[in-house]
């Protein structure tokens, strides 16, 4: 049986740790640097992986590969199966036509696409966070933005800065309760110092949406209901996580954070609207995109969403059922309904799936464990225990994906369309998909073999040797493990029992690390690669993942160091803000 040394190389821990990030810095250098399609990059990382547990850390060839096949199976099931499934759901409202009407229906909040961008990324995206989780809310705003008129880049980024501050309350609080589960603390505990660091992200998350948007000039326009969004969701975030119940925090919070919009809106209109639009639809005609900060970038040669209408396809489809023209158009009763349907559908099944205890323990019954031929029972974790991520679990009916599928098949069914063109939709749309396929597999291929081999384990300790300064290294951990999987969940697995172990040696509160840890995740997801893959799969910038890695790592950056600030704070001058 194989246990990781967690320093193999002259017992040296930092010598050992310097060799286990390389395979982390090839795929950000490949990304970032050399700006390479990302299914390459994925593939090179993946190798030096390889490279590094069989040389430096003695593991079996077999095992390390076996290991990278059992991540590109999680890879592709559940995580892909749900973005397929939820793009495919997308392209259900396109083909139907009813998604023309979901665009004006979205102006009749508001027509500013600034707001747009806060209500359907942040606070739209919020709720399909809490109730999938996994990519599905960057995949779906994404397209939906697109749908708006944003060109590919910004919306793409807009979104995946948009998918942070939900994070860590997602798929009815997973990471939280996987953390509580694997330290024993509480994971009502572990979610009540959470809900006291987050908020804080999420306060200030719609102001950046407005400047990614609209640059200064965005910010300065409409500042007031960015901030009155941030505010509302924050504190509905801490009252929520802290009072009423962890895995509601972030439906509760979504709720709250679009109705304090809807409200604020009828007593305050922000300015520049009219102009705002007129620059992204000029953006889209030229083929020039946003920049970050309002600037613009070529953009010419990127290739329309995937999976969407092209003018003829929709022309065909007004013909039958002439759609409103321009925002804010009037629409009746019947045809706003109709048009938020999948939306309305995709929450009442996970609604049903997730908070109705029977149906939950039925599909949570349904799951299948595999273990993996030839790796299951052969790899101890660093402490000595079998391993039990050997152990591949097949959701296959309780995935975030299927229940999507569900979803689709009642949303064709009321809309008429006919199995022939569902099916036909559902094949053309994992053509398109196919290299998003092969990146996030060696994504998470790369996630398994440095996991199994202790590449992953070797990096934390190290970072945990800082003593009493650890509190402000904290939050690294958990960004480093999401930045790597895609997962806050998966961050937990990896480092919530270090970070408890690590504050107890350090005289820290053991809650706090653990929780950081969960919060330190919610920054690192924008620059995943499997979360950059799923964005600039939906809005048809496939291979040019390295784009929006180079305009995402800076706003990950500098809410890490935020992050990073405020729990150092917390473990000393601030300690009276915990509970």
């Amino acid at each position: 049986m194989y246990q990781p040394d967690l320093s193999p190389l002259g017992d040296s821990l930092a010598l050992s740790s310097l060799v286990a990030v390389l395979p982390l810095l090839t795929l950000f250098v490949l990304l970032g640097g050399l700006r390479m399609k990302a299914h390459w990059a994925g593939l090179a990382s993946l190798a030096v992986a390889v490279l590094v547990a069989v040389t430096a850390y003695g593991m079996p060839t077999d095992l390390a590969l076996l290991s990278a096949g059992e991540g590109a199976a999680f890879g592709l099931f559940p995580i892909m199966w749900i973005v397929l499934t939820a793009i495919w759901v997308y392209q259900l409202t396109v083909v139907s036509g009813r998604f023309e009407d979901l665009r004006a229906a979205f102006g009749l909040i508001s027509a500013d696409p600034r707001v747009q961008a806060i209500i359907i990324a942040f606070c739209f995206g919020g709720l399909l966070e809490a109730l999938a989780g996994f990519g599905a809310p960057v995949a779906i705003t994404g397209v939906m933005l697109m749908g708006l008129g944003f060109t590919p880049v910004r919306a793409a980024l807009t979104v995946l800065v948009a998918n942070t501050a939900p994070v860590a309350f997602g798929a009815i609080g997973i990471p939280i309760i996987t953390a509580g589960n694997l330290t024993k603390i509480p994971y009502t505990d572990i979610g009540a110092y959470v809900g006291r660091q987050t908020p804080l992200i999420a306060l200030f998350v719609p102001l950046m949406l407005v400047t990614l948007v609209d640059g200064r000039r965005g910010l300065r326009q409409t500042w007031p209901v960015a901030l009155v969004c941030g505010a509302v969701f924050g504190l509905a975030q801490f009252v929520s996580a802290n009072y009423i119940s962890v895995e509601l925090t972030d439906i509760i919070a979504s709720l709250a954070g679009l109705a304090a919009v809807v409200l604020f809106l009828r007593v305050w209109k922000p300015q520049g609207g009219e102009q705002a639009r007129a620059d992204l639809q000029g953006q889209t005609g030229n083929g020039t995109a946003g920049g970050p900060a309002g600037g613009r970038r070529s953009d010419a040669a990127s290739p329309r969403p995937q999976g969407t209408a092209d003018a003829h396809d929709r022309q065909a489809v007004t013909r039958t059922r002439p759609a409103p023209e321009g925002p804010g158009a009037r629409l009746s009763g019947s045809r706003i309904l109709m048009a938020f349907l999948p939306y309305l559908v995709v929450i009442a099944v996970f609604s049903v799936a997730k908070l109705w205890p029977p149906a939950k323990e039925f599909l949570t019954a349904s799951d299948r464990k595999i273990s993996w031929p030839g790796l299951d029972g052969q790899v101890l974790t660093a402490a000595g225990k079998v391993s039990t991520t050997t152990v591949y679990t097949f959701p296959w009916l309780s995935s975030p994906g299927t229940l999507l599928l569900l979803s689709g098949i009642v949303v064709a069914a009321v809309y008429r369309i006919s199995p022939v063109s569902a099916v036909r939709e559902f094949v053309a749309t994992v053509v398109k998909l196919r290299w998003a396929l092969l990146t996030v597999a060696a994504v998470l291929a790369l996630a398994y073999v440095m996991n199994l081999s202790g590449q992953t384990i070797t990096i934390g300790t190290w970072i945990a040797g800082a003593g009493a300064a650890f509190a402000f290294l904290s939050p690294v951990l958990g960004w480093l493990g999401t930045a790597v999987t895609g997962s806050d969940t998966s961050a937990n697995a990896l480092f919530a029992t270090l970070q408890q172990a690590a504050a107890n040696e350090a005289n820290l509160d053991p809650t706090l690390l653990v929780a950081a840890n969960t919060s330190g995740g919610v920054v690192g997801k924008m620059i995943s690669p499997q979360n950059l893959t799923i964005a600039a799969t939906a809005v048809g910038l496939a291979g040019q993942e390295s784009v929006l890695f180079r305009a995402a790592i800076k706003w990950s950056l500098l809410l890490l160091l935020a992050l990073c600030l405020l729990v150092f704070l917390q473990s000393n001058a601030l300690a009276w803000m915990l509970p």
